[in-house]
């Protein structure tokens, strides 16, 4: 079922579409967007520019779901814009001169990749008969030994442009920037869900616009799945070495997004469904593990991770979830993050691709490790902080039901999706069936 909103001219409609990625997309964003939203009812009490914060997180979510159900190139650019224009305020909120500096950094670096993005959109144009978003792309047959070239570079630039949006280096310095200077919800919504924007917009270049088949075993495909390897590395060497909790976790959205865009640079349906997989999974573990942050610095105001030793004796129910919900990041089993990564290291071995196939899964191996490193001391200092400290005379904080509820849903779900993902595997499968 197509809806077309208007015509900008003959060959560029708005038009909106409903697909799988639609759908699984916009079904997470919802999940999401209600829950921080929920929580946010208690964080932001008594503060006065709530009303802004509020109009701002409801139109980011609008153009989010319209950018998400977008049935062309240029419905879900437009989208895509707005989207960054609308989140901007979401990041300055405190209006700190460090949280105004990160969100114009935020803007500066979106609109860069969002131009590259727009070079590209122009071959697109100029050489298909359609910019609609089909199965398996509509570039193929319009593939001329005069035009490989061009086309080729134009699809190269559009994934690099979105991976802006994603962190992949070298553009990633906006999400270190923003993340930590946001509130807490805003920083869960955009580790989430607003990343995500880049590696939907990237789907949809390689599976629904140019095709697989035209970058598979070229320089497009052995240049992102460098930058993204090297991308999971960094950033979880990063995130282990950082001591400001916010930032650590930020670093790991930089180095958990580049999971994804591994896989899907892949282009075999194995590591696709892995991809796809780490979509949801890490919008539901990295969204509790911010609010999680958030709890710690609402209740105590202490922001290094040096300083929450025997916080657990005081918060329990807090650290138990974010104790799940890092297991799951990690990807020890059963918890869901396991399902994904195996599914990427699988996809990596099956994969053509040279020494990328064990490179790859190696990588993601090391990073376990690291994320292992960087996530669990927080466990252990938090719940068993040595006889030095005073538990019998730990003052046990009282944590709002606004505020607990939707960490422990997240740490929850992070674990029953690893025990239960039998249907979206399958549902993925015949996706990735469709598109190869």
């Amino acid at each position: 079922m197509e809806f077309v909103l208007f015509n900008l001219t003959d060959k560029l409609p708005i038009m909106f579409k409903g697909d799988e990625m639609s759908l699984i997309f916009g079904f997470t964003t919802l999940i999401i967007w209600a829950l921080c939203g929920f929580y946010s009812i208690k964080y932001f009490k008594g503060d006065k520019k709530i009303v802004r914060y509020s109009l701002f997180y409801v139109l980011t979510l609008i153009v989010i779901l319209a950018m998400d159900f977008a049935g062309n190139l240029v419905t879900y650019y437009a989208c895509y814009e707005l989207m960054t224009l609308f989140s901007v305020p979401l990041v300055f909120h405190n209006e700190t001169r460090e949280a105004i500096m990160a969100a114009l950094k935020y803007m500066f670096f979106s609109l860069c990749g969002a131009y590259m993005v727009l070079f590209g959109f122009y071959f697109v144009y100029c050489t298909a008969d359609t910019i609609e978003f089909r199965p398996a792309g509509v570039l193929m047959g319009h593939i001329t030994a005069d035009n490989r070239g061009i086309l080729t570079l134009a699809v190269f630039l559009m994934i690099m442009g979105f991976s802006v949006k994603g962190g992949m280096l070298p553009m990633h310095a906006w999400l270190t920037a923003a993340h930590p200077v946001a509130p807490a919800p805003a920083s869960a919504f955009l580790s989430g869900i607003i990343v995500k924007a880049g590696v939907l917009g990237i789907i949809r270049v390689i599976y629904y616009i140019a095709g697989p088949d035209i970058i598979r075993g070229t320089y497009v495909q052995y240049i992102v799945a460098t930058l993204s390897i090297f991308t999971v590395f960094l950033g979880s060497m990063l995130a282990y070495r950082e001591k400001i909790l916010k930032k650590r976790l930020a670093y790991s959205t930089v180095s958990q997004v580049s999971y994804i865009i591994f896989g899907l640079i892949m282009l075999n349906q194995t590591a696709f469904v892995g991809s796809i997989l780490h979509v949801v999974f890490h919008a539901v573990i990295k969204s509790g593990l911010f609010l999680f942050a958030g709890i710690v610095i609402h209740e105590t105001g202490k922001e290094r991770v040096d300083e929450l030793k025997g916080m657990g004796k005081q918060m329990p129910l807090v650290w138990w979830s974010y104790t799940f919900l890092s297991l799951a990041l990690i990807g020890i089993p059963p918890a869901s993050g396991f399902i994904s990564k195996w599914n990427l290291c699988i996809g990596a071995l099956d994969a053509k691709v040279g020494a990328f196939a064990f490179v790859g899964p190696a990588v993601l191996l090391i990073s376990a490790l690291l994320t292992a490193g960087y996530l669990l001391p927080i466990t252990v200092n938090g719940l068993l902080p040595g006889k030095e400290f005073d538990t019998e005379n730990a003052k046990r904080l009282h944590v709002s039901g606004w505020m607990l509820v939707p960490i422990v849903i997240l740490a929850i779900a992070s674990l029953l999706m690893g025990i239960m993902p039998g249907s979206l595997v399958e549902l993925l499968r015949n996706v990735a069936t469709t598109l190869m």
